[in-house]
């Protein structure tokens, strides 16, 4: 594990396969109760070639976990330095699920467009999730409610064993076998610290809602949309989305986009590494 300096804190961050000449790819971990850099091991495991630099986000793993609200813009910013200082070159975004709003903010701000090359999309949000914002009053209110000693508690919870197995068989991954030892051994190591639950708090409060249709569409960079067939939402707004309607909100939104459908559900780089890898292949290779 190696670290640089961003601002006042200091960030933690993993590379693989650097000898390589290659674009690099920059993967971005998703957000939840335990979750870094750590979820991308069994990509990584498997992966051939390319350089991968997998950075901890500020608030999670073994970067600082200062208390604050996390933006998208602002862990934006975090990636936009460590691509400038560290990686020194552009890169190919592999994004997971929510923290799409993250990519987008490197791909369509004009300062740090440069700094991206192309996209792999895995299991992103419900289209209304990302172009319906959150209104700003209740952002506030969310993010008091976890900030009080109820959110404290709910953290607790959240960070047992019982709970997380039930969430990911029921919401994470198409198979309950699938939830073995290793992930819920690396959810809980990664939640041991109650600082990390800034970053969920943010999450849930809804920060990463905003509307980015408008930049999705002056996006110029390749995309591809990696789907699981049996992808789900826990937002009752969007419960009525199917899988393949969601394929094909971002594939006719985004200016030069295609997808793919694999096996799986909402963590495909864990739970289908092989297909992931499969599919994500040709796109970067022809980058």
């Amino acid at each position: 594990m190696a670290v640089y300096r961003w601002q006042q804190y200091t960030c933690a961050y993993e590379t693989h396969n650097t000898e390589s000449t290659e674009t690099p790819l920059l993967l971005i971990h998703p957000i939840g109760v335990g979750l870094a850099g750590k979820f991308w091991q069994p990509l990584i495991e498997q992966w051939q070639g390319r350089p991968l630099y997998v950075p901890d986000l500020l608030g999670c793993g073994d970067s600082d976990l200062p208390s604050r609200a996390y933006s998208p813009r602002a862990w934006a910013e975090q990636l936009h330095y460590f691509i400038s200082e560290v990686i020194q070159r552009p890169v190919i975004i592999v994004v997971q699920g929510a923290l799409l709003p993250v990519a987008l903010e490197l791909m369509a701000d004009k300062t740090m467009t440069q700094s991206v090359v192309g996209a792999a999309l895995s299991g992103p949000p419900a289209w209304r999730l990302i172009t319906e914002p959150t209104p700003q009053w209740r952002q506030r209110l969310n993010w008091s409610l976890f900030r009080s000693p109820l959110g404290w508690g709910f953290y607790q919870y959240a960070r047992t064993q019982k709970f997380l197995k039930s969430f990911s068989e029921r919401q994470l991954f198409d198979r309950a076998e699938d939830v073995t030892d290793a992930w819920l051994a690396m959810l809980k190591g990664g939640s041991r610290d109650m600082g990390t639950r800034y970053a969920v708090y943010s999450f849930l409060a809804g920060f990463w809602r905003q509307d980015y249709g408008a930049a999705i569409a002056a996006i110029q960079q390749p995309v591809l949309v990696i789907m699981g067939k049996t992808a789900s939402t826990i937002d009752r707004t969007a419960q009525d989305t199917t899988a393949q309607q969601r394929l094909d909100d971002y594939t006719d939104h985004f200016p030069n986009a295609r997808g793919v459908f694999i096996p799986g559900r909402n963590v495909l780089p864990y739970e289908s590494t092989a297909e992931f890898i499969d599919a994500l292949l040709p796109f970067v290779n022809e980058l």
